[in-house]
């Protein structure tokens, strides 16, 4: 579904630099600083109209989160949950993923969640999807040794090839649902995509997996 376009979506994202960073890269190497706090920060790429992001900042206050999102109609309505929420320890990014190198320092994030990504099914353009080697060299960058990604989807066929990216790349698997919502897994907090594919039945897959 096309998101409709919200041309006055910039001037409201500038309107709340507390929570929308502008120019995040001149941020780089003091995440901590801008937070207040030495605090863990995680990052969910993708993070749509911010559900996700906002929630896991409401249930665990001693970290610190980012959302990343590329498209301001999308963001914006994101920007208006966490106004709503008034929640310190989460703030928002117009950025595309591509440029998580120019805007975090080595180790400065902890943890990436990829919820929902777009699976981009046709071979042509598996270059796209954001568990292909390219990404997962571009979180290496960001992330520390031993730092983890959290991926969860709808989609069999991006979650298996994820699993391949994954094992190819050499990464260690540390949790694995086939059936996320039939499991005993405590403390999911779902997305809006996930809310909605699971009403309809749909399985959910979840994995975590970290560098070695």
């Amino acid at each position: 579904m096309r998101m409709r376009n919200k041309p006055w979506a910039a001037e409201r994202l500038a309107d709340y630099p507390q929570y929308a960073v502008p120019a995040p890269e001149e941020v780089k190497g003091n995440w901590a600083q801008k937070f207040g706090n030495e605090n863990p920060l995680h990052i969910e790429v993708g993070t749509g109209k911010g559900r996700f992001v906002t929630e896991m900042a409401r249930a665990n206050p001693d970290v610190n989160y980012i959302g990343v999102e590329l498209s301001e109609s999308i963001i914006v309505t994101a920007l208006d949950r966490v106004i709503e929420a008034e929640l310190p320890n989460v703030k928002l990014l117009n950025s595309n993923a591509e440029d998580l190198a120019a805007i975090f320092e080595k180790g400065e994030v902890q943890r990436v969640y990829l919820n929902f990504s777009d699976p981009w099914p046709k071979n042509r353009h598996e270059k796209r999807r954001l568990t292909n080697k390219k990404f997962i060299d571009l979180y290496k960058t960001v992330l520390p040794d031993k730092g983890e990604i959290h991926f969860k989807t709808d989609n069999q066929g991006l979650f298996e090839f994820s699993l391949q990216s994954f094992w190819e790349y050499g990464l260690k698997l540390t949790f694995l649902s086939l059936d996320l919502h039939n499991s005993d897994f405590e403390g999911n907090i779902m997305t809006e995509y996930e809310e909605k594919f699971s009403k309809k039945g749909q399985r959910i897959y979840r994995c975590e997996v970290q560098y070695q």
